[in-house]
């Protein structure tokens, strides 16, 4: 797991400045598996919990409140990769 991207998203500072291959990997890392693709829309439920992310890039960064959804589920559920 990229552990700079980790604790970016954990401290909020940059929710509309994390790449979105990065976004990404970090969401596969904490155990999360791809479901399907709709158009732009990536769906992605996680292995264990009952938690589902929707993303879609924003030119090539994650969108902020995608980032800031995530980091809320990291929180809820104590994910670590």
């Amino acid at each position: 797991m990229n552990k700079k991207v980790y604790d970016a998203i954990l401290n909020g500072k940059s929710d509309n400045n994390i790449k979105y291959t990065d976004f990404q990997n970090i969401i596969v890392d904490l155990g999360f598996d791809f479901q399907h693709q709709d158009g732009s829309h990536r769906f992605y439920a996680h292995k264990i919990y009952p938690a589902i992310m929707n993303i879609q890039p924003d030119g090539n960064k994650a969108k902020g409140y995608q980032v800031r959804q995530l980091k809320n589920l990291i929180k809820k559920y104590d994910l670590k990769g």
